[in-house]
């Protein structure tokens, strides 16, 4: 049995795949399953994806349904379903991991506990300078240090939080580091798959990215009784450079009547109930 499912949510960017996965073929734990949640990409895409991988060292599920919009937590309640095993990884397809990211969450695993790493936004001419052939090398890991000095003093990138790219070993230094709790970020989060059942997965009414599906499961879990644990400079991974999303407050609806109504089980999950077909109502 797989220790981890490694789950990657995807849609249509190959090219950012490859780095990602790339990533993953660098990681120290090699006993977990990789699972593409692919939220409806092309026809043209698919095929690319299929050959990137066609020789991956890892058993790969592709997990897809047709592109309906922004349906990100569907998919990604369906990878859970197929998943192989009972510790689920969260992981976006636009997040290289560092090679320690896979170990890290399956040795710091614990039953009623969602572990939170964090991420950081590496500046664009780093980001658009990266091949898979210089993932595979560790470049990142090993020349990061040198390549955010440079860009702090050349740039406005201060606000991106670069330091969170440092992988620390000492025992002393994490406890330090992680002693004030952070939420849930949906690409960089695990626990066991029974947990998040509790919680019948993630609220599959959010439509629309950076409306709160993140918070939303993190309320819930806590509220079942699952507490969360930071892995900061623990469970690093690189985000690829990208404009950030803004939030509109306008959709954050279905978030506040979850709060309001203190739910927990959400009826619009993994687990269907009759009234899923008005899951367009809050």
């Amino acid at each position: 049995m797989y220790q981890a499912s490694l789950i990657i949510s995807f849609y249509n960017k190959t090219d950012e795949l490859s780095l990602v996965l790339a990533g993953v073929e660098r990681q120290s734990a090699r006993n977990f399953e990789v699972i593409i949640a692919d939220d409806g990409s092309n026809e043209q895409a698919v095929k690319v994806l299929q050959d990137i991988i066609k020789d991956f060292p890892f058993a790969v599920q592709h997990v897809w349904h047709e592109d309906q919009g922004f349906q990100k937590t569907t998919i990604l309640n369906k990878s859970v379903a197929a998943s192989k095993s009972n510790y689920l990884i969260f992981l976006d397809g636009d997040c290289i991991p560092h090679s320690k990211f896979v170990e890290e969450h399956i040795k710091n695993r614990k039953t009623e506990s969602v572990l939170a790493g964090r991420r950081v936004n590496i500046p664009k001419k780093v980001s658009e300078a990266l091949t898979p052939e210089k993932v595979r090398s560790g470049y990142l890991e090993k020349f990061y240090f040198f390549k955010v000095i440079r860009e702090l003093f050349r740039s406005d990138e201060r606000r991106r939080q670069m330091e969170n790219g440092f992988y620390v070993r000492s025992r002393f230094l994490r406890r330090l580091i992680n002693n004030k709790k952070k939420g849930i970020l949906g690409s960089n989060f695990s626990l066991f798959k029974g947990d998040i059942m509790k919680v019948n997965g993630f609220d599959e009414r959010y439509k629309y990215p950076a409306c709160g599906e993140d918070t939303d499961i993190n309320m819930r879990l806590e509220r079942a009784g699952i507490q969360v644990k930071t892995l900061k400079h623990i469970a690093v991974q690189y985000n690829l450079y990208h404009k950030q999303l803004g939030r509109d407050e306008k959709r954050l609806d279905i978030y506040r009547y979850n709060v309001e109504n203190n739910i927990i089980y959400t009826p619009f999950g993994i687990e269907k109930s009759d009234n899923f077909a008005t899951k367009e109502e809050a």
